[in-house]
């Protein structure tokens, strides 16, 4: 097959998860062309089959806001004319799903476009609902011929919020390379980031509010009174600030990292003890299935789609959204255990790698694709 893919190419879940199942797509011989305004930043490196077209915007100073859905239109009608492509996968319903529409609608009498829509999370949880983008984000993704979303969590969301057929979504879960996401890696960096021997706790995020952050560091100074540890902070986003600032209010700098972005995280997982996910929403958790697949045992917020993720008290700790206390606990109970930690790291890698490996979900992508190349239009 012939398969375009349009993505964010910013660090998140839904741009990690598109790039990755290209990368896959093409070892399994499909021809990839990723649609977007820059090069994904997990697509580092040249890979055969693999094809980039930047979207082109005009700095036109009538223009207070470029118009990128219009621009991302046209390179999306661009690749499929002049590659054949027989299918396009755009991930993010806003306004990758409206662009994709137009690209059709263009093509009508030309090429059968066929389109498949993943839907991630926020794209329908918060910015699809804005009065704004509700209506257009209902329109476009009923008009995919093809609709996934990464949870069933999400699933039952769409439905309701947007009207959309129950039959019409396929629930295909995101996944990891269990072969690069694993324990033990090499250079083990334990050493640097905990040179006294001390536990390492770990949280990665784009540091929005939803993420929680000042939480983890709660929860961290509560860990740090029981155990000799050490928080690793990983990413960058608008609470960063509010993190180092409630690390200096509780006088734990000398024990907090930050890292700033980091690509290669599998480096960071596979050396951590514990990994806190504290969100107030999640409709999957990418990171908490990265630290999984390490070995990390997680302790994150009840909510979203993280309970299909997380098996409580098996593979890790759901607590409520807030509460410190309950987290602390669950934390301090793994990190003073080590034959509970390690029941709970072989239980979660387990877990990965028989539910959400590459091998077990592109083959699920790659007959869903062949089912909507079968199909007549919605």
């Amino acid at each position: 097959m012939k398969i375009g893919i349009t993505c964010y190419p910013t660090y998140g879940g839904s741009g990690a998860v598109a790039t990755h199942l290209g990368l896959e797509l093409a070892e399994r011989g499909h021809e990839v062309h990723f649609i977007s305004y820059d090069q994904p930043f997990r697509l580092a490196h040249f890979h055969e089959r693999i094809f980039f077209h930047e979207v082109e915007m005009e700095d036109y100073p009538l223009f207070k806001h470029p118009p990128y859905t219009l621009a991302l239109a046209v390179a999306l009608h661009d690749a499929v004319r002049k590659h054949e492509l027989d299918l396009v996968h755009v991930h993010y319903a806003i306004p990758h799903a409206t662009s994709a529409w137009v690209a059709y609608e263009m093509l009508e009498g030309e090429r059968d476009l066929k389109i498949v829509t993943t839907l991630h999370g926020t794209d329908i949880t918060l910015v699809g609902l804005h009065p704004s983008f509700q209506a257009i984000t209902q329109f476009s993704i009923l008009r995919s011929h093809g609709l996934t979303a990464v949870s069933d969590f999400l699933k039952r969301e769409t439905v309701r919020d947007f009207s959309v057929p129950e039959s019409r979504i396929e629930v295909v879960p995101n996944f990891v390379d269990t072969r690069i996401y694993r324990p033990g890696l090499e250079p083990c960096h334990r050493a640097t980031l905990a040179p006294d021997g001390e536990k390492i706790v770990m949280h990665i995020s784009n540091f929005r509010p939803v993420k929680r952050v000042e939480d983890v560091v709660d929860i961290f100074a509560r860990v740090l009174g029981e155990i000799p540890s050490r928080l690793v902070l990983v990413g960058d986003g608008p609470d960063l600030p509010r993190a180092r600032a409630k690390v200096e209010e509780l006088g734990i700098r000398d024990r907090v990292v930050f890292l700033g972005e980091y690509t290669p995280v599998q480096e960071l997982l596979s050396c951590s003890d514990l990994f806190l996910l504290p969100s107030g929403s999640e409709s999957f958790g990418l990171a908490a299935l990265e630290a999984m697949a390490c070995g990390s045992p997680v302790v994150a917020s009840r909510v979203g789609g993280l309970p299909e993720v997380i098996i409580d008290g098996e593979t890790g700790y759901l607590c409520e959204v807030g509460d410190i206390d309950e987290m602390a606990a669950a934390s301090i109970r793994i990190l003073s255990d080590d034959k509970h930690r390690k029941e709970l790291s072989d239980a979660g890698r387990a877990f990965a790698v028989k539910h959400f490996s590459s091998e077990c979900i592109v083959p699920q992508y790659e007959e869903y694709y062949r089912r909507i190349l079968g199909s007549q239009s919605p």
